[in-house]
């Protein structure tokens, strides 16, 4: 599953570790969700959805292989 989870932090201008803390998870969480090695709970991609104010489909896409 791709994600756009860095490109959407960039664009508001929040670290990896501001964006653990306004959904309850750690930087580490973070960052492997961003690189591909964890793939987030229902409830965790909503609540990443509603920092960036984008569905869920806007910002995790599934690839061929999932």
């Amino acid at each position: 599953m791709r994600n756009s989870i860095k490109v959407e932090r960039a664009i508001l201008n929040i670290t990896q570790e501001k964006l653990a803390e306004l959904i309850g998870v750690s930087r580490q969480t973070i960052n492997s969700i961003e690189k591909n090695r964890y793939v987030p709970s229902t409830i965790l991609a909503l609540n990443i959805s509603k920092v960036f104010n984008k569905t869920v489909n806007a910002i995790f896409v599934l690839e061929e292989n999932d």
